[in-house]
């Protein structure tokens, strides 16, 4: 585990600071009372209720000193004195691939946060580095492994 710094949003950090109350006050709670009923169910050795029940309880405890781990190292990234003409963390970004003739429309976060699905990026992949201090209407060219695309910065939003 690195003790590198972690940039997160102001939200980013409230959602993990609202998932690791929630495992600590309410599923470790649970998790215990599976445990406390599959023991219930006699020999611990052929009991798979247990084994499952003590299976869950690592995850949660791994996920809890995860999420402490990451708290620990963050850094809020500080959007109040940036320029709005310049790509940053917590800019929502749209684009133009010159590649494929397409629009496509980016927030660029930190690596914790990242959801692709949610058109959310990470400021480490390839194209939320190559994006990250460029201005309104620059041209970036970005490495993947499908081969290279070219982005023109049509918008930059706060």
């Amino acid at each position: 585990m690195s003790d590198r710094e972690i940039l997160l949003s102001a939200e980013g950090k409230k959602n993990l600071e609202a998932e690791l109350n929630y495992l600590k006050l309410v599923r470790r709670k649970e998790v215990a009372e599976r445990i406390k009923a599959a023991r219930e169910f006699g020999d611990l050795s052929e009991n798979s209720e247990y084994e499952d029940a003590k299976n869950e309880q690592a995850f949660v405890e791994g996920r809890v000193l995860e999420l402490e781990r990451i708290l620990r190292h963050a850094r809020i990234a500080d959007n109040g004195d940036r320029d709005p003409d310049v790509v940053s963390i917590g800019s929502t970004v749209t684009l133009k691939d010159l590649t494929r003739n397409q629009i496509l429309e980016y927030t660029i976060v930190g690596s914790q946060e990242a959801d692709p699905a949610k058109k959310k990026i990470s400021n480490e992949s390839p194209v939320g580095r190559a994006l990250l201090g460029q201005k309104l209407g620059s041209v970036v060219s970005v490495m993947v492994p499908a081969g290279t695309f070219k982005y023109e910065v049509v918008s930059i939003h706060v």
